[in-house]
């Protein structure tokens, strides 16, 4: 059984982002839903100025075709600059990386970064694209068939479980 205590792999994460941007000024960007609400507990954690941007990376995954339209997207908003800005994308889970490849270009509508960091709360492995992360918390290996998922409660401490995933 794997022991996936959220709130100490967070604190690894957290510290280890705290190394990452020492020195530069940085924006946060959360991947909805997991990665905005790590990015907005980094921005309190650690004291960083700009508010956080969110994505909904909906229309730009290459499988959206397939899937069609999410009735739970919501609109992305990055309320800073990103043109010039040294960016750490946050989500909670890397998988396969079409997440990351998505918000990437999503990010690049928005202007031109100095420079994107990858920060993931767990990386379970299993890439199909090219995507590494910067900083990790955690990295585990699970069976193709099993999902993890943050969920926060609500005093928003954040808790992992593993889950069947659903097949399509």
């Amino acid at each position: 059984m794997i022991d996936l205590d959220a709130e100490s792999i967070y604190a690894v994460l957290a510290q280890r982002v705290r190394e990452l941007i020492a020195g530069r000024t940085t924006g946060l960007v959360g991947v909805h839903t997991g990665g905005v609400w790590l990015a907005e507990r980094l921005r309190k954690d650690l004291a960083v100025a700009p508010e956080v941007g969110v994505l909904d990376v909906s229309f730009y995954r290459d499988d959206f075709a397939r899937g069609g339209l999410n009735p739970g997207v919501r609109p992305s908003r990055i309320p800073f600059e990103i043109t010039g800005c040294n960016v750490v994308l946050v989500d909670d889970v890397l998988y396969t990386g079409r997440t990351v490849r998505a918000a990437m270009n999503e990010l690049f509508d928005y202007g031109r970064p100095a420079r994107i960091d990858l920060a993931v709360l767990i990386d379970r492995g299993g890439r199909e694209l090219p995507v590494a992360p910067s900083v990790v918390g955690r990295t585990i290996e699970v069976p193709a068939e099993v999902s993890v998922v943050l969920s926060r409660d609500a005093g928003g401490r954040l808790q992992l479980k593993l889950e069947q995933a659903a097949r399509g």
